[in-house]
């Protein structure tokens, strides 16, 4: 028998959060603290195997996730206290009952909930410990003003798992791979996702299926960099993600599409 994929997301909130809380249900909200003594308030999407949704039960955000993240980003009292979100989300969760109450619906409520925040100066990190796929990540993740990810081969980043993505595209999962190798944008590995400019860092715990208190505290000194930067670029959008030396390496056409676009507009 093969062994499940650990839960990357329910054991890093454990391991970062400082207030004890409880880590039942699919949305966990806590307390961590940065290398530099700042506070933040800490969140994460995780599986519940006794969710009332079936299709929201590996941890994929679903309608009860979407609007309960959003509610409790609106929430935070204090407008100035970072935010770090621990992701390790497969996929938002697919379903007959998703798609009949509006899951594009609730989702895109978490997204204005962390954008608006994020844009009136809240700092937002996200720390992608796992699987980071489709519009899960789109809705939390990425919504962050620095993403740091951890070097592993259970993290994923895609639009799509790799089945799907091989199914839509009539190719095997290998022949995905094989393209992969040569066009960093179709790859599920972090590394790939680095390398096109949108990570602050990238970290290699010993062990991140069971971080020790090294892991945890290289984890915290990180997250305390990200928050200097933030702070120091005097900005609250994501144009880093395309100024990074990186970006203008990997993402030169992309800047230049998008360069041309403002122009005409």
């Amino acid at each position: 028998m093969m062994n499940a994929t650990p839960q990357y997301g329910t054991v890093w909130f454990t391991a970062l959060d400082t207030t004890g809380a409880d880590t039942s249900g699919s949305l966990l909200t806590g307390r961590t603290v940065l290398d530099d003594g700042t506070t933040a308030a800490l969140v994460a999407v995780v599986p519940d195997p006794e969710s009332r949704f079936p299709r929201a039960r590996d941890g994929e955000v679903g309608l009860r996730e979407s609007l309960e993240l959003a509610e409790w980003v609106t929430g935070l009292e204090d407008p100035e206290m970072p935010l770090v979100i621990v992701v390790d989300v497969p996929s938002q969760a697919y379903g007959f009952i998703e798609e009949k109450f509006g899951l594009n619906a609730t989702m895109a409520t978490t997204v204005n909930a962390l954008a608006r925040t994020r844009l009136a100066g809240r700092p937002v990190i996200s720390l992608v410990v796992g699987k980071a796929i489709s519009g899960a990540f789109l809705s939390t993740g990425m919504q962050a003003n620095r993403i740091i990810m951890l070097e592993h081969d259970d993290v994923q980043v895609q639009v799509m798992g790799k089945q799907a993505a091989a199914r839509i595209t009539r190719r095997s999962v290998e022949e995905m791979e094989a393209a992969a190798e040569s066009v960093p944008a179709m790859a599920f590995d972090g590394a790939s996702f680095t390398s096109l400019g949108g990570v602050f860092e990238s970290l290699s715990p010993a062990n991140p299926a069971s971080p020790d208190a090294a892991d945890v505290a290289a984890t915290r000194d990180v997250l305390g960099r990200a928050l200097t930067d933030i702070r120091d670029s005097g900005t609250t959008d994501l144009r880093c993600r395309l100024e990074s030396e990186q970006a203008h390496q990997s993402r030169a056409l992309s800047r230049k599409v998008r360069q041309v676009v403002n122009d005409q507009w």
